[in-house]
């Protein structure tokens, strides 16, 4: 079974590469897998296997 995480991501002028770098990684390292990021939103969603 699959579990989901939806986030906002706030865009920002200075250091939003960086930041958004950080943030997948933060995740990545909870067992979360980014499947979608959309182009004209500013939502990531997010999955990983319930019973890890």
């Amino acid at each position: 079974m699959k579990e989901y995480k939806v986030i906002s991501w706030k865009m920002g002028l200075s250091g939003n590469n960086q930041r958004l770098e950080e943030t997948l990684n933060s995740y990545a390292k909870q067992g979360w897998r980014v499947i979608s990021i959309g182009e004209q939103t500013t939502r990531i969603v997010f999955e990983r296997d319930k019973n890890r």
